[in-house]
């Protein structure tokens, strides 16, 4: 409950119940006590030297000796940083904002160029780039030029890949960048004497803010008023408390207010302030290899190992048994490097990835770490907050609920708790009381105040002293927590009373209501300072946070997703499993307690992994309870996402496999989770499943084609020159793989379903779907080239005809059939590889299906009109264009039957075993109590995988150019410490530049 109560504003904690608020009061009087304890300790003390001349000898500033900064009276502070309380003038902010940078965590902007380069730069790549350096340096024996024609068209290739990849990522990464600037905090500063706000980039030292609860602390400053200031160092510290913050203490930069009103004077800002000196110190890159990186080095590899066996084979084969010349067995091999390499398939993931960024950016879900859009496709179990997730975080009073116990009805009781409320500058309890009325006037209509007495967490209530216009009578209400309120009601307290509202209260305690006490009396006389005649109960209020209207909904379509949605909430049991039943999630919620005793004893769960699977959620979380849950929910086999808000939750986000900072989380949790929410609710969590799972089949559905027409190329030409010494022109595969690459892009806008489960990389499945597709398509060709070479039945039977008779393997014609059959219908493999049924049954893009018509319509016209010397092709027929057409159609139909068979069968026996082997971790999971052991992975491996990081990276530099993604912890003791290195810092930056106005 503590937890709770922290997060939550302070005047909110009349609202609790008897129960739960016995624990508090103890809390509060510790804390103030060792705050006074720490006062007497530890006194102000002034500088040892001439403030006034320390401008001028910066080695002054570094001598603890003579100026220690973390106990110097701030009159000191002051002089040293050449300021006062009425904040600087505008044109000296101006300066000092030119000497110290603005106030946020710089990052290097990544060189265009190189950006655009580094598509170059992975293995798939390189062997393009070596398949270019073949043609122009090696190919240039027996009296021939360089293969100057396949050269440039590779160069082209490669460079039309680079392009688009680089428009597509700076698209995606100006567009997370710009809805990212859209959060950056503000900052309440005081310049030119008066209040102000402004962007928190524009703070420089010197400068006075001012900052309140919920606020989060905009730049390193010293304390120059505190009015019961409580703060959250959670990010920088670790502890789970709040600590008090009195006059000259020091709060850093990303820490949140929690309790209280402060102004303090900025020591520090931007990468001198402790967290972004931190920051630079452990290092913003993260050098994991991520599992997008993984899975295109698998792939990659894949590819690789399958030509590098037919460029072996055909070396082995065709110099030795045919006596192939050096030059004609280099174009074979030529034609297997060309035309297997998937070259463009890390940009059209990375692509795929970056559109799918932005388009879950139109659903304000902003991706911080591009890989977490496939790694959400595949999450089983949501952990979402209660407060402000699933409800709308905004305490309502329960209209149908309220007790009353005197001669006043229910809507009087509520006009009276809203004469005891503030109707400005109110807190949660207050706002929800005023709003009960409908009209924000009727709280101070027909009286006028005398005297008002505020919440303070000693006395915990309100109290209102008025006189009533219409009698002309004074009237005193007071509201607050229950025990509180019936201590003073002297006029009807009696045991019978007193026995009904306790059972009232425990019933609001049952339901996960909170009672809010309501009593009135009248005063005599006309001194509203004076007793009044005692005050009498006259009723009991109900408070809750309804759920968002959405939020039924929302849950209904995650489980129809195959996503298991669990409550965790730092609020009372009781809160929990009202909040869950209304909900429809279930109310079988266990306190965090259970996460450390485990399950009772001959209870119905035999481990405490089967009570966090059975739970619906848990309630009392504290943060190192969220990290529990997520760890043991991963033991157990399930990708997991946890939302969070708080500094805290900061440890739960970074281990999760998608941690989610939902709307108004603080900076500390947006950096540390992978997706940030801009709008509040669940529904845009499932949208953003929904639309991860799309990206996802969109991948999923290219990886199958490219692997499957790697293995198309390799082995039907392979057969070829194997069977005819078949030599197909390198610059013809070079324009089938240019026209297959410029259609293929378009798969990143695809229409496509998302699947009703879970989705994860089965690259068994993709290799096995792949080999399939591709064996069937080179039989398609090499059948057709039998039937060429081996019988005159399309001659005979349609009157066409080929240059040379009886048909020559290498006929120029015969080149340009086997080019159009394998252009054609190896790019129509798409329509079957992105359908789970027929492909007719699921409508691709205009997108798709117009790049598709177009590349065919072009490589109709080359066939029929290709008479280019050097790619030893000549023009068809329009007759065999038709024959070629009908063939692919033909040989088209089937391939939807073959993915059902494979479905059925390979597919189908391989998801069992893989189930199996899910299954047998998970039991050995429950027999250890622990998270199973991963093996590590080889130092070669590892290597080979962060050659593709580049592809992953382009948001997370988006990211860090807001401030995103810096994790840091630290002892407390060294904050102190810091904070002198701080002032000293800015101290001597300012004597390098005095003051113009002081001069």
């Amino acid at each position: 409950m503590a937890s709770n109560v922290e997060k939550e504003p302070g005047p909110q904690e009349p609202t609790a119940t008897s129960a739960p608020s016995t624990p508090e009061e103890p809390e509060k009087k510790k804390k103030r006590e060792y705050k006074d304890f720490g006062h007497e300790e530890e006194g102000p003390t002034h500088a040892n030297v001439d403030m006034s001349t320390i401008q001028l000898r910066a080695e002054d500033l570094y001598d603890r000796e003579k100026v220690d900064l973390e106990t110097i009276v701030m009159d000191d502070a002051f002089k040293l940083l050449q300021c006062d309380e009425n904040g600087l003038t505008k044109e000296e902010a101006t300066r000092r904002l030119e000497i110290f940078g603005p106030n946020k965590l710089e990052s290097e902007e990544q060189n265009a160029f190189l950006q655009f380069l580094s598509f170059m730069w992975n293995p798939l790549s390189w062997v393009m780039e070596g398949a270019a350096l073949v043609a122009i340096a090696l190919s240039n024996g027996e009296g021939q030029p360089p293969d100057w024609q396949d050269f440039v068209g590779i160069v082209l290739l490669l460079f039309i890949n680079s392009a688009i990849g680089f428009y597509e990522e700076r698209n995606a990464g100006n567009a997370v960048k710009a809805l990212m600037d859209s959060l950056a905090p503000k900052a309440k500063v005081k310049r030119n004497g008066s209040w102000s706000e402004i962007d928190s980039a524009e703070l420089v030292p010197g400068d006075m803010v001012s900052f309140k609860i919920g606020d989060i602390v905009p730049a390193d400053c010293r304390l120059t008023e505190s009015i019961n200031v409580s703060i959250d160092q959670a990010a920088l510290t670790g502890e789970s408390l709040p600590q008090s913050k009195k006059v000259g203490d020091q709060c850093f930069s990303g820490s949140t207010c929690k309790q209280g009103e402060a102004e303090g004077v900025v020591i520090s800002t931007g990468a001198n302030t402790f967290f972004g000196r931190a920051a630079s110190l452990v290092g913003q890159d993260d050098d994991t290899t991520g599992h997008l990186q993984k899975i295109l080095a698998q792939i990659g590899s894949f590819c690789l190992v399958s030509i590098g066996i037919f460029v072996i084979l055909e070396i082995v084969v065709l110099y030795p048994r045919f006596h192939y010349t050096y030059r004609r067995g280099l174009n074979d091999i030529l034609v297997l490097l060309i035309g297997g390499i998937p070259i463009a398939m890390p940009t059209v993931l990375s692509v795929t990835l970056a559109v799918g960024a932005q388009q879950l950016a139109k659903h304000k879900a902003i991706v911080t770490r591009i890989t977490a859009i496939e790694e959400l496709a595949g999450v089983t179990i949501l952990c979402s907050d209660k407060t402000g997730t699933l409800t709308t975080n905004k305490l309502t009073i329960d209209r149908n609920t309220i007790k009353t116990y005197g001669p006043f009805s229910a809507d009087e009781v509520i006009l009276f708790a809203a004469y005891a409320s503030r109707t400005e500058n109110q807190d949660a309890i207050d706002a929800s009381v005023v709003a009960a009325l409908g009209d924000v006037s009727k709280a101070r209509a027909g009286i006028k105040l005398l005297d008002f007495k505020p919440f303070n967490p000693v006395d915990k209530r309100t109290e209102i002293t008025y006189r009533e216009e219409s009698s002309g009578k004074l009237k005193r209400v007071t509201k607050g927590m229950t025990g509180i309120i019936i201590e003073l009601c002297s006029r009807n307290k009696s045991e019978e009373l007193e026995n009904k509202l306790e059972a009232d209260v425990e019933e609001y305690a049952t339901r996960g209501l909170r009672a809010l006490a309501v009593a009135y009396e009248e005063l005599d006389g006309d001194d509203h300072e004076a007793e009044g005649n005692g005050f009498e109960l006259i009723g009991l209020l109900a408070i809750f946070d309804p759920p968002r209207e959405d939020t039924k909904q929302t849950i209904d379509d995650a489980l129809a997703l195959g996503v298991k949605v669990k409550m965790v909430t730092g609020d009372q049991l009781a809160i929990a499993k009202e909040t869950g039943r209304r909900l429809g999630l279930g109310d079988h919620m266990y306190p965090a307690k259970v996460l450390k005793d485990g399950p009772a004893p001959g209870g119905k769960h035999a481990t405490l992994d089967e009570m966090i699977m059975d739970a619906d959620g848990f309630a009392g979380v504290f943060p190192e309870h969220k990290y529990e849950i997520v760890k043991r929910l991963q033991g157990l086999g399930h990708l997991c996402a946890m939302t969070g808000d708080g500094a805290n939750d900061a440890p739960a986000l970074s281990r999760a496999n998608v941690g989610i900072a939902v709307e108004g989380a603080t900076d500390a949790a947006r950096g540390a989770a992978d997706i940030v929410l801009t709008e509040p609710g669940l529904s845009t969590i499932v949208h953003a499943i929904r639309g991860s799972r799309i990206i996802f089949q969109r991948m999923r559905n290219y990886s199958i084609y490219a692997c499957a027409v790697t293995i198309r190329i390799v082995v039907c030409f392979a057969i070829l020159a194997w069977v005819y010494q078949f030599d197909f022109p390198p610059f013809m595969v070079l324009i089938i793989a240019l026209l297959n690459d410029g259609t293929i892009m378009t798969l990143s806008v695809d229409r496509v379903l998302p699947s009703n489960t879970p989705d994860s990389w089965d690259l068994a499945e993709i290799f096995a779907y792949a080999v399939a597709y591709g064996l069937y398509l080179t039989l398609s060709t090499v059948i057709l080239v039998v039937i060429i070479l081996e019988s005159n039945f399309f001659q005979n039977k349609f009157g066409v005809t080929l240059l040379t008779s009886p048909v020559d393997p290498n006929d120029e014609q015969l080149h340009a059939i086997v080019y159009l059959q394998v252009a054609i219908i190896s790019q129509a493999l798409i329509f079957v590889t992105r359908s789970h049924g027929f492909f007719f049954m699921e409508r691709p893009s205009f997108a798709l299906m117009g790049a598709f018509c177009v590349a065919q319509l072009i490589s109709s016209i080359i066939a029929a009109y290709g008479n280019w010397g050097f790619t030893d092709m000549h023009g068809i027929s329009g007759g065999w264009i038709g024959i070629v057409w009908v063939w692919n159609i033909v040989w088209f139909i089937p391939l939807d039957w073959i993915k059902f068979a494979m479905k059925y069968t390979i597919i189908k026996s391989l998801r069992q075993r893989h189930e199996a082997a899910a299954a047998a971790a998970t039991r050995a999971t429950s027999q250890s109590e622990g998270v199973p052991m991963t093996r590590t992975t080889s130092r070669a491996a590892s290597i080979h995988e962060s050659l593709y990081s580049n592809r992953v990276s382009f948001i997370r530099r988006a990211a860090r150019k807001v401030g995103f993604g810096g994790r840091v912890s630290i002892k407390p003791d060294e904050l102190t410490r810091f904070s002198s290195h701080q002032m000293q810092a800015s101290g001597q930056t300012l004597a390098r530049h005095p003051s113009r106005t002081a001069a």
